[in-house]
């Protein structure tokens, strides 16, 4: 199956208004969902973000918006992209290129994405498209820790770790290891010569994971940034299923003698209107089920709750006559 085709169809990516849901599904009765709409101002101010991908299209599908949201609210934002895209579509033709062309076009690509995300930096992990299975978990993790401790990250946006149906040995991989190095990167013990280097622990508090088949406990109202989001797929132009296929469609119309008005009459405008119309289809097919716009989903994980020991001293300690 080409990345394109499934990637269309997948359940796509999450501040602070947040609303407890009703369970829409037989399958989620047995967890809360909550709905997470924008927050006003700039509440996340001083937080960092790290936003985590296998191949350039992974962010731009899934979790854009989630990604600009919470940059607009505040967050310091870095994108991590694990492989090289090597073999990926070529840039701006849609069919497979040379190698060469597959990863400069692809990497040109990955970096729009994070100019138009507002995200401050790009980090290219470079592993082989399709080989991470051959990749070392402990070095990939090592990678991720030295990240999480460089950047004081504080939240994470990257492929569920357990998540069902997955088939990309890339996704897989680097899930597990962001999952890894989100505990890690806290310990004393763990890869101590960085503390040499002037890094210190520091363990991720937040994480939205995305995946083919969410295990849903969060749903982010992304109708506020949702151009954004049309904006980064437009500029994955080598792999995504979306930067030029509605001037394409445009151009083969115009071949037989017919046009689309939903199209528009330029290039710039038929892209658009094809990401937005068919592209995020199941993003506003998810607003809708939510009741809102536009809306991304995710297996999310909050900052770990009190223990009840440390509960109990909060309530009860009192100050030494």
């Amino acid at each position: 199956m080409r990345r394109r085709h499934f990637l269309t169809q997948m359940l796509a990516g999450a501040g602070t208004a947040l609303v407890r849901l009703p369970s829409v599904q037989a399958q989620e009765t047995a967890r809360e969902i909550v709905l997470e709409r924008p927050a006003a101002g700039r509440p996340h101010q001083g937080k960092v973000l790290l936003a985590v991908q296998a191949h350039s299209d992974d962010i731009p599908l899934t979790a854009a918006g989630t990604v600009a949201k919470l940059v607009q609210e505040g967050y310091t934002g870095y994108l991590v992209r694990a492989t090289n895209d090597d073999m990926g579509d070529a840039p701006g033709l849609g069919t497979p290129g040379t190698i060469g062309q597959n990863v400069l076009g692809n990497e040109r690509d990955n970096d729009a994405v994070a100019r138009v995300l507002g995200l401050q930096r790009v980090f290219n992990l470079n592993y082989g498209n399709h080989r991470m299975g051959d990749v070392s978990q402990n070095e990939l993790q090592c990678r991720l820790i030295f990240l999480v401790r460089l950047l004081k990250v504080d939240t994470v946006v990257c492929w569920d770790p357990w998540a069902h149906d997955e088939e990309n040995p890339d996704h897989s991989a680097i899930a597990r290891g962001i999952e890894a190095a989100c505990w890690m990167a806290g310990r004393d013990h763990d890869y101590p010569e960085q503390f040499a280097a002037g890094l210190r622990p520091h363990a991720v508090q937040e994480k939205y994971y995305y995946a083919r088949r969410p295990e849903i406990t969060r749903v982010v109202d992304i109708s506020g940034v949702i151009d954004q989001k049309v904006e980064a797929n437009r500029a994955n132009r080598a792999k995504g299923p979306a930067g030029h296929h509605g001037s394409q469609l445009r151009a083969e119309l115009a071949r037989k003698g017919q046009r689309l008005p939903l199209l528009g009459d330029d290039d710039a405008t038929a892209d658009r209107t094809y990401i937005k119309e068919f592209v995020l289809a199941r993003n506003r097919e998810l607003g809708r089920k939510y009741g809102v716009e536009y809306a991304e989903v995710f297996h999310y994980i909050g900052p770990a709750r009190p223990s009840p020991i440390e509960d109990y001293v909060r309530k009860h300690a009192v100050p030494i006559k």
